[in-house]
């Protein structure tokens, strides 16, 4: 997906790869608006053409919130799980608050007790109040002793501003003993304006009041200042005397005006009168996202421009902004590409380097997204004492640096699994892979809510005649022994009797040989054949391999009939598992031959593709298990082969049940190092077999327990996500025994009074390994609509498992 070019090419091969399911939308750029600029669950679908300029229609902006604002919106980096478009973080969390009785109580004798000091200072009952002015002022300004007053004018002027000086420490002392900064934020500054701007204008008033009544010591201390410095001569002038007062009076407002917020009261009453302007005029910086500063770092000024243009403009959608960044990053890393790009893009503006289908964005939302980052909005926290304080509210977001460890649902049916997790899950990868970063395949039953079908590319009904491919059993691979291990996983991997191994080799005998005497694999009904040992199929196949020379694979076929019929063969258990599919709603579907359209699932790691599987659950329960299980298996195989990591590769199964495997346990394990992940859905663990719960429970990094989980699943999820330290409050009350007559007199009328015995309480801290989540907080504490989620990254950041409500 380098340029226009890439079009043409679809698949591993151009003459293999399956086209989109559904024909390309018109080439021209539709007016989509960004999905996360939105505050409630879009539902987007492709606009038509655009009108040619002039036109009404072209004259009306763009729907929506502009793209260039949504690409300005900061996205902090935050911890993992993280909504991260727009966060802002929480304020800090509030200590135990005092109650508003005690709050006035204490700030009420704070007051109290500072004009009793206050007063005691000013008639001179407090002994020793001017020793510390006497030590750092010349003996000759007081009178003898250590109560006597000023003697000159100087020492007068000095015992003004001590005075004022301990006032100023008193006011303050008795605003931090009092907390009448709390008093103030709780019931004055709360109640917002103009409540606030006018009981500060209040307050100004009557401070205003007490300092020209000189009952507060502000004015004199002032004006003494202001002559020790500058002289007596200074108050000469009149105009000097009304500056230095009004200097005061606004000095004494200043305070009252911050606090008041009279600033802001007034700008906000001076622009409510004017109107906004509009979000076109507001003006970017060349280094603002919009702006496309890497293009322009790298001397395309040209390209730049046409891309700003085309996103001030609304031409170009979240989608477009995503594939032609990322489009830009791999270019950057081949500079014999950057210039045909950069052609592209002066050429076709926004539809530059599109996806191979030529789509521009889904159908269909129904989940907000962020393409930018490639995150996915499932929830928000819950406000609950197990989540931490600074994840209380915020949103929970999936991600590929998060799917990438892979992620495990448990819930009943109903609980929400599909709609509230799946199908936002599949349509961010979706998204992810129009703009060419991710290819996803998404299985699940027929009609399960995984997306209309112009969503996707390719889209296979399996035993639905009017399906456009088929399923390939044997992955797209040419290797006979590799087509047996993942065949023989599929078929009798959930056998926990049965060694796959032995299955693997049955398969490799036979297919091996086939494939050498006709080119292709066996057919269902082939392979059938061969297993059941039917004659007249091996004696053909041992005519064949005779005319061809393939005297190796007659030693593979010679193998196999020595080994028919013995104890322990899997051969007929294979067959039997082989006929769930040979069945007439299947006949055609898995052909092998040269006419043969199967959709190979190798094509997942080298392009991207967006492709749903339906299974015939109702009709064929155990073909759809078989498949699914299949499935899984070829997709930990392949994309544990591939050597291109560049693409992040996604399996979504929509019902995992008897799926999960020894051997796709450990492939999932793999997974996180070659930048791919699996999204199974299960109705219980029970659906995977006894000794794979717990390898499951450590081989996913995201784990999620949906409303209405059994104490047995909540007990495996607990074990799973540990213990953490928590401080523990434990009282004990006695009964107090008095020794004395008159105090046991004061106890038997208090117990005869109240009815309880005296006690007193003992109270005890301690540190203790309490289980995150109980098996029956799992139960019977998750309401309905919420679950508790985990998730980690593939670099090994790892959030608490949250109690999210799945609102979308």
């Amino acid at each position: 997906m380098d340029d226009d070019r890439t079009r043409g090419v679809r698949g591993p091969s151009a003459d293999r790869v399956p086209g989109p399911a559904v024909p390309p939308p018109p080439t021209a750029p539709p007016r989509v608006p960004p999905p996360a600029a939105a505050h409630e669950a879009p539902r987007y679908r492709d606009a038509p053409a655009a009108p040619p300029a002039g036109s009404p229609q072209a004259e009306q902006p763009a729907p929506g919130a502009p793209v260039d604002a949504w690409l300005r919106t900061p996205r902090p980096p935050q911890e993992p799980g993280v909504w991260r478009y727009g966060y802002t973080p929480p304020p800090p969390e509030a200590s135990e608050t005092v109650s508003d009785r005690s709050l006035l109580v204490g700030a009420l004798i704070s007051l109290l007790s500072a004009l009793l000091l206050w007063s005691l200072w000013r008639n001179g009952y407090l002994p020793y109040r001017l020793v510390p002015l006497k030590l750092f002022t010349p003996g000759e300004w007081w009178n003898p002793g250590t109560s006597g007053g000023p003697r000159t004018i100087e020492g007068s002027d000095a015992l003004t501003v001590y005075e004022a000086l301990l006032f100023g420490l008193l006011v303050y002392g008795c605003g931090r003993i009092g907390n009448f900064a709390e008093l103030f934020r709780r019931h004055v500054a709360e109640r917002g304006q103009p409540f606030l701007a006018l009981a500060a204008a209040a307050a100004a008033g009557l401070a205003q009041l007490l300092v020209w009544k000189e009952t507060l010591p502000v004015v004199r201390p002032i004006l003494v200042l202001v002559a020790t410095v500058a002289g007596g001569e200074i108050y000469q002038s009149q105009t000097v005397v009304n500056v230095i007062y009004a200097l005061i009076a606004a000095l004494v407002l200043w305070p009252f005006a911050r606090l008041g917020r009279w600033r802001e009261l007034l700008a906000a009453r001076r622009g409510a009168g004017t109107p906004a302007p509009a979000a076109e005029a507001v003006p970017a910086t060349a280094t603002s996202a919009d702006q496309w500063p890497d293009l322009r770092a790298a001397g395309w000024t040209d390209a730049a421009d046409t891309l700003a243009a085309e996103v001030r403009t609304g031409r170009m959608n979240d989608v477009d902004v995503a594939r032609l960044r990322h489009a830009w990053k791999l270019a950057a890393q081949r500079p014999d590409r950057l210039a045909p790009l950069a052609e592209a893009v002066l050429r076709n503006g926004g539809a530059a380097a599109l996806h191979p289908s030529g789509r521009r964005d889904l159908p269909l939302r129904t989940a907000r997204h962020d393409v930018l980052t490639g995150q996915v909005r499932i929830g928000r926290c819950a406000d609950d004492p197990h989540n931490p304080y600074v994840r209380r509210g915020t949103g929970l977001a999936l991600e590929p640096a998060l799917l990438g460890t892979s992620l495990l649902a448990v819930g009943p049916p109903g609980a929400g699994k599909s709609d509230r997790l799946i199908r936002p899950v599949v349509e961010a990868l979706a998204l992810r892979a129009l703009a060419g970063q991710a290819a996803v395949l998404a299985v699940g039953g027929a009609g399960a809510p995984l997306g209309p079908d112009d969503s996707f590319d390719v889209v296979v009904r399996v035993g639905h005649p009017g399906s456009a491919h088929d399923i390939d059993l044997y992955g797209g691979t040419t290797d006979p022994d590799e087509a047996a291990a993942v065949l023989a996983e599929g078929l009798v991997g959930d056998i926990g009797s049965l060694d796959s191994r032995r299955a693997a080799t049955v398969l490799a005998q036979l297919l091996g040989p086939y494939r050498a005497a006709h080119g292709h694999f066996p057919s269902v009904p082939a392979l059938r054949e061969l297993l059941d040992g039917a004659p007249d199929a091996l004696i053909a196949l041992r005519a064949a391999l005779e005319a061809g020379g393939h005297q190796a694979m007659l030693r593979e076929l010679d193998a196999r009939a020595r080994q028919a019929g013995g104890p322990g063969d899997p051969a007929p258990v294979l067959a039997d598992r082989v006929a769930l599919l040979d069945r007439p709603a299947f006949a055609g579907f898995f052909a092998t031959g040269p006419d043969a359209r199967p959709f190979e699932l190798r094509a997942l790691g080298q392009y991207p593709l967006r492709v749903r599987v339906d299974l015939p659950e109702r009709g064929h329960a155990e073909a759809s298990r078989l498949l699914t299980r299949l499935l899984l298996a070829q997709f930990t195989a392949i994309t544990a082969a591939r050597t291109d990591t560049t693409l992040f590769a996604c399996l979504v199964l929509d019902d995992a049940t008897h799926a999960v495997t020894a051997e796709t346990v450990r492939g999932i394990r793999r997974l996180r190092s070659v930048n791919a992940g699996a999204v199974l859905a299960l109705r219980t663990v029970d659906d995977v077999p006894e000794a794979l719960h717990t390898p499951l429970l450590g081989a996913v990094g995201c784990t999620a327990a949906f409303s209405g989980i059994t104490t047995w699943d909540g007990k495996r999820f607990a074990e799973a996500w540990g213990k953490e330290w928590v401080e523990t409050r434990e009282v004990a009350q006695h009964t107090v025994f008095a020794d004395q007559p008159f105090t046991r007199a004061l106890h038997a009328l208090r117990k005869l009074v109240t009815g309880k015995a005296v006690t007193t309480d003992a109270v005890t801290v301690r540190q203790v390994e309490k289980e995150r989540w109980s098996a029956s907080e799992l139960a019977y504490a998750v309401p309905a609509g919420h679950a508790v989620v985990r998730v980690a990254t593939v670099q090994g950041e790892h959030a608490p498992p949250l109690l999210v409500h799945l609102d979308g």
